[in-house]
């Protein structure tokens, strides 16, 4: 008897849905870079990147809507009066059945003290009306940059980089704000009861503050996190940074218990060529530019590093409660330079890392990795190609020719093993675009054969999943299994009795 595996994966990876190409420069935008961020929601995918908003149907992948930001703003009660917005942040929460988005504003004159502006969705339909707040991102009005989102049951928290105003402008800390978040619920919301964490300094405070993004219905404290070093200095540093925020719920959030978590040493990433070999890029540093996402008690994080002269992600697994370190890891290639990460994970333990990467035969490409969890360690699969870019990027902003500033990988809130990244690649020489793509991630299927029967298992993260059979894989003759499959030390596991070669698959 032979028997062999066919179909969907041959190990944990992924299969490519949706394919969308989102806002593009010198079209829906003239802004640099685009700061790529977005969200699958129920049935949507909402896209926010610097100058344009827009939604997706999750079906077919067919625009539904597109704006400004600007106007985004504008039609959400927010009067900017002349002013520009930067630096999107979107998020569905399915506990609330809401989406929340948010930017800075700034006058690009001044660089004076500026603004915070959170708008929440009236309905679960991106469509449809939203409504904004805006308020001082610093009471002492210095300049708040890089803003960066985190929510759970109790809170929405923003944060900022803190620069003193124009003329001068030097960093001088971070800070964060702790909104209520049923105040934001609200038919107007609403940010009058909101608590200031006061000037943070940093490095020691964490640099970027990232909050976690907990949709969990009930939770305590908030949980933040950041990098002790953007890299600047050119020198490897081995801390994270981490903080809570308890009592959000009310006008008297506390920010407590910080303490320093050691990881490996990460260093700031090196620009990488393209393939004219000229136009390095401005791939950023080493702070963690994406969302923390939290799940159970679980966060996961992800940053830029660098490793044997290339571009690399680090990748990091803490634990909520005790705020450690239980798993980090490192992802690189041999002839890519890789930056721009953002991870998301989903309550089967299945992680996703979305990410861009280039080299000198690589235009910037969009890619994404793959991992289950089994029994606590996290095991990342092979890159695997969304989209190539097609050409040679330099749109210098001053001398810079910056890429990012990030971007954003979301779990399908349907509880499939189903996920969504918005990544940056160059649609043509000199043109960025955002590429938004549909992610499934899939099993591995493992067999043995014990006297006449086949003994098909996979790990119990991909529930749901139909197994079927085929004696020819020249016709499309596949049937179910009908045997129910038990389940054995975080196995299904199915015994097939067969004669004959026989092949498997595993179906959605």
């Amino acid at each position: 008897m032979g028997v062999a595996v066919t179909g969907a994966w041959a190990k944990v990876g992924i299969k490519v849905g949706q394919n969308i190409q989102g806002a593009t420069f010198e079209v829906d935008s003239i802004l640099v870079p685009p700061d790529a961020d977005g969200v699958v929601g129920p049935n949507h995918y909402v896209q926010l990147v610097n100058g344009s908003f827009k939604v997706f149907s999750k079906a077919d992948g067919s625009l539904v809507k597109s704006t400004s930001d600007i106007s985004f703003w504008t039609n959400a009660g927010v009067q900017l009066n002349g002013l520009n917005v930067s630096d999107p942040r979107v998020f569905y929460d399915p506990s609330a059945q809401r989406w929340f988005a948010s930017q800075v504003d700034y006058d690009p004159n001044t660089l004076a003290g500026n603004d915070f502006l959170v708008a929440v969705s009236a309905t679960a339909d991106p469509t449809g009306v939203w409504k904004a707040v805006l308020f001082p991102a610093d009471i002492n009005s210095n300049f708040a940059d890089f803003p960066t989102v985190g929510l759970d049951a109790n809170g929405y928290y923003i944060a900022g980089n803190m620069f003193q105003p124009f003329p001068g402008g030097s960093f001088i800390g971070v800070e964060i704000v702790s909104v209520p978040k049923a105040d934001l619920l609200q038919a107007t919301p609403s940010a009058t009861n909101r608590t200031y964490s006061g000037l943070l300094p940093g490095m020691s405070s964490g640099f970027a503050l990232q909050s976690a993004v907990n949709y969990s219905a009930t939770n305590g404290a908030e949980t933040v996190v950041a990098v002790t070093s953007d890299g600047a200095d050119f020198q490897p540093h081995n801390t994270l940074v981490t903080f809570v925020i308890s009592n959000a719920a009310s006008p008297s959030a506390l920010f407590t218990n910080f303490s320093n978590v050691t990881v490996p040493a990460y260093n700031v990433p090196i620009n990488p060529p393209q393939p004219d070999g000229i136009d390095s890029l401005d791939d950023g540093d080493s702070r963690i530019s994406s969302a923390a996402y939290q799940v159970g008690n679980f966060i996961y994080a992800v940053h830029g590093t660098e490793i044997g002269s290339r571009a690399a992600i680090r990748w990091y697994k803490l634990d909520a409660r005790s705020r450690t370190l239980l798993e980090s890891g490192t992802i690189s290639d041999p002839n890519l330079d890789l930056f721009y990460p953002s991870i998301a994970a989903n309550t089967n333990g299945i992680v996703v890392i979305g990410f861009e990467g280039c080299g000198t035969n690589t235009f910037v490409s969009s890619y994404a990795v793959a991992a289950e969890t089994v029994n606590g360690a996290t095991v990342f699969g092979d890159k695997f190609l969304l989209k190539g870019g097609a050409g040679t990027y330099e749109v210098l902003a001053g001398n810079d020719n910056r890429w990012g500033d990030y971007s954003a990988t979301s779990a399908d809130p349907t509880g499939t093993n189903t996920f969504w990244t918005i990544q940056e690649i160059p649609s043509a020489v000199n043109q960025w675009s955002v590429q938004i793509t549909q992610v499934f991630v899939g099993p591995v299927l493992n067999l043995a054969v014990a006297s006449s029967n086949a003994v098909v298992s996979w790990t119990t993260n991909f529930a749901g999943l139909t197994l079927q059979s085929n004696t020819n894989l020249a016709t499309t003759n596949w049937m179910s299994v009908p045997t129910t499959p038990a389940v054995l030390s975080n196995q299904f596991v199915v015994t097939n009795g067969v004669s004959g070669n026989i092949f498997y698959r595993l179906i959605q």
